[in-house]
């Protein structure tokens, strides 16, 4: 094994430790649910004239992707967006609102279980990794609860940023969605020109009141449990997991939020899945 390997492995597992401990901190932070109802993000940027692009690739299970998010994220949305095309640059929102099937689906989609699955495996070289650490390395990366989980709160969306000349997208250094050492906002396993493709994408999204999630490079949120958690702030959340009424854009919350969404016994039946057809 030679250090580059080494380093890699070091760097993923801490990573992922921390990711890990920031999701128990976020399942103990207050949240004040203030009801502030969602807006279309697709109709915002229509309205606002901006160029926008929205995935038209089905989520889980062949559901519709929902771009939503809290009424007073709108038009900071609209801001970064603008930005970016002034830059020569276009936004392309991957996700945004996750209904509880949606994120439930995302924790037991196979693919995205044997891609982790298979990384654990690599962090732990020769040893098979517990079924208890494939479930944290889960959990920092997609949501076991809509507590930890701020696509259900309306308060966050993944994006990708393209160049608006070439429609080509812009060099982050791996795309969106992929899981390995190259994922954490700050990794060192990509190139300089990728890196500072980050920062300023960061430093666009955080002037308009997105915090970035330091172990996705594509995930931001605002006025939500990880945004005041990052900020420091000491003060509630406002937004936190709702069920969206898609009629009026109204919200109500999610009553039992600390619940997982997939059980231990569901993710080991997965895996014992994955195992019989590899």
């Amino acid at each position: 094994m030679n250090n580059s390997q080494t380093e890699r492995r070091t760097y993923w597992s801490t990573k992922m430790d921390e990711a890990d401990e920031f999701m128990r901190a976020i399942m103990e932070y207050p949240v004040t649910e203030c009801l502030e109802p969602m807006k279309s993000m697709v109709t915002a940027a229509q309205s606002a004239g901006v160029t926008v692009v929205f995935s038209d690739k089905p989520h889980v299970e062949g559901l519709q992707r929902l771009y939503y998010l809290r009424k007073s994220l709108i038009d900071p949305f609209i801001s970064a967006a603008r930005e970016m095309n002034n830059r020569g640059w276009v936004l392309k929102v991957e996700d945004a609102y996750r209904t509880e099937n949606m994120q439930r689906g995302l924790g037991r989609m196979t693919a995205i279980v044997k891609a982790v699955w298979e990384k654990t495996i690599w962090e732990c070289s020769e040893t098979k990794p517990s079924i208890d650490l494939l479930l944290r390395r889960l959990g920092g990366l997609v949501a076991m609860t809509p507590k930890v989980g701020t696509h259900l709160s309306g308060s966050a969306m993944d994006i990708s940023v393209l160049c608006r000349s070439t429609n080509t997208e812009v060099d982050r250094g791996s795309l969106y969605c992929e899981m390995s050492e190259r994922t954490p906002m700050s990794s060192p396993f990509i190139s300089e020109k990728a890196q500072e493709n980050r920062r300023e994408i960061t430093s666009i999204m955080r002037r308009q009141g997105f915090f970035s999630y330091p172990w996705e490079f594509w995930h931001y949120n605002a006025g939500d449990a990880y945004a005041e958690f990052l900020s420091l702030s000491d003060k509630p959340a406002r937004f936190g997991p709702v069920q969206l009424d898609l009629a009026n854009g109204s919200v109500k919350p999610i009553q039992d939020p600390t619940k997982l969404l997939n059980s231990e016994e569901d993710i080991r039946q997965i895996v014992e899945h994955i195992l019989k057809t590899v």
